[in-house]
């Protein structure tokens, strides 16, 4: 599939961008999770933070568990982790393992503190990301502080990353397959579960394209779903201007729609261009039907603010810092930054972990 949703447009689009590339090294892409809470001390289960290179986020689980001598299931990480990169990560194991925790190093591994808590992490447990990213071969002419300037002023758009898709579109084709019934036999959970979310992902990605299309990116709508920013809950706007006023002090931001049957629903003129994007990629919310909790929806802020984005000019290219929370996606960053195309080679894997509902 090669869906224009999959490749939407930029924010800074009529600002060139700088080129260059990105992962030569696993020390150009550094990524910290920050995690929604501290071990705090006491539990049946030990917190280790780990930094780890080369290790395929697949295998990570399986890799701790062997060096242990327990169980992959007895494991837990709040979320996924690149391979190409140097990542900093909770990861959660049984108290009894203590003792065997200096078997860790090695391997692309190491144990740079330990914690007891009192739960098992589980994916989600995290607030976000913090990345350090250096762009090789970069055009230093090309007017980068302007870009960066309007993402700090203005924000990004939220969109999902390549790698939501799958190569060439892989995972989105196979989504349409699973709703439509087509879904091939002995699919395994966890594919079916992220093919579902690849299509719900897509149509978020269709829907902000339009509104950034038609010049709606920072504007709010009669009937949007508002929640607050960085987090709350999600109402109506039904008094635009005191909206408009909300959103524009940040204390608000648009949210779009994660199409499920119990999606929260929008009203009015919001409402009207949601339906759209369904009807043009040939569903209706009934698609979604029938698949119990694996596809209730649910809303998914339509951008995000980088408080700390940071750049600097080293010999070897751009280095970049910033923060993003959980489920965002530092790939649509570079793609402004860059205006390169970011494969799904180039894209780390969902820092969430799970799909969205």
């Amino acid at each position: 599939m090669n869906h224009p949703a999959m490749s939407p447009p930029l924010f800074t689009a009529e600002l060139p961008g700088i080129g260059g590339r990105i992962r030569t090294h696993d020390e150009d892409f550094e990524v910290e999770e920050v995690p929604s809470y501290e071990p705090c001390g006491t539990g049946d289960h030990l917190y280790l933070w780990i930094e780890k290179k080369g290790v395929a986020p697949e295998f990570f689980a399986q890799t701790i568990a062997r060096k242990l001598g327990t169980h992959p299931g007895n494991v837990g990480t709040a979320g996924l982790k690149d391979r190409h990169a140097v990542t900093r990560q909770w990861v959660s194991v049984p108290k009894e393992c203590e003792p065997r925790v200096s078997k860790i190093d090695g391997e692309g591994v190491r144990v740079l503190k330990t914690g007891l808590h009192s739960n098992k992490l589980k994916p989600g447990h995290l607030r976000g990301n913090r990345f350090r990213i250096l762009i090789r071969e970069a055009d230093r002419t090309a007017p980068v502080d302007a870009i960066l300037d309007r993402i700090r002023a203005q924000g990004m758009p939220n969109y999902y990353g390549p790698q939501r898709f799958g190569r060439d579109g892989g995972t989105v084709d196979l989504g349409f397959q699973c709703l439509a019934g087509k879904a091939p036999r002995r699919i395994r959970p966890f594919l079916f579960r992220f093919a579902l979310s690849s299509v719900q992902s897509l149509l978020f990605n269709d829907y902000l394209a339009r509104r950034m299309k038609d010049g709606l990116f920072r504007t709010v709508l009669d009937g949007d779903v508002m929640t607050k920013w960085p987090f709350g809950g999600m109402f109506v706007a039904k008094d635009v201007p005191a909206e408009q006023a909300r959103f524009d002090t940040r204390e608000t931001v648009t949210a779009g729609p994660m199409f499920g049957k119990k999606t929260f629903p929008a009203e009015g003129i919001a409402a009207e261009r949601e339906a759209v994007v369904l009807r043009d990629n040939g569903l209706s919310i009934a698609s979604f039907g029938g698949f119990g909790k694996l596809a209730l929806g649910t809303r998914r802020q339509n951008l995000v603010y980088l408080d700390d984005l940071t750049s600097a000019w080293e010999p070897d290219g751009l280095r970049l810092g910033f923060t993003l929370p959980a489920g965002s996606y530092a790939t649509v960053l570079l793609a402004e930054v860059m205006k390169a195309s970011i494969t799904e080679d180039d894209a780390a894997p969902d820092e969430d972990g799970e799909g969205e509902q």
